[in-house]
């Protein structure tokens, strides 16, 4: 090799280290260290912050002068519907019904009445007439127990 040869060797590999250093470099593991350490960074800058402090939750049940104020759902409207019987039958029968014409419940004369509230049993009663409206005598009240046993 001649001297101009060598010179133009050595501008090439300067070339070269200035090209990699400048940002494009073909060192896997120079890249991962270095990522490596802005991670750490990262995570040291995330620890310097706090996290929010919170007063620890206890229970109010049993406690007289925290009652639970239920005036607030006194005002909730709910559906009342009374139920004297089911019948199942057929389209063809429905559609031959007319005035006068009598269903067949599955429940006999002087059984209880069903009370519902929104859809749930609540109390079983028996019709009375008072001042020519129609009124429920309730007979059996569903206890919460029996209530929440038919919910599962």
């Amino acid at each position: 090799m001649s001297d101009e040869e060598d010179l133009s060797a050595w501008g090439d590999a300067l070339a070269e280290q200035a090209d990699s250093e400048d940002g494009a470099s073909d060192d896997p593991w120079g890249d991962a260290l270095s990522e490596q350490a802005d991670v750490e960074a990262a995570n040291a800058d995330a620890e310097s912050i706090s996290s929010a402090a919170f007063d620890e939750l206890a229970s109010e049940r049993g406690d007289s002068k925290n009652k639970v104020d239920l005036d607030v759902l006194m005002d909730i409207p709910v559906t009342l519907q009374l139920e004297i019987g089911r019948a199942k039958v057929s389209i063809r029968n429905l559609l031959s019904y007319t005035q006068g014409s009598v269903v067949e419940m599955d429940r006999l004369a002087g059984e209880p009445l069903d009370l519902l509230v929104n859809g749930t049993l609540i109390a079983h009663g028996e019709v009375v007439v008072i001042n020519d409206k129609f009124g429920v005598r309730l007979t059996d009240v569903v206890s919460p127990q029996e209530r929440i046993k038919k919910l599962k």
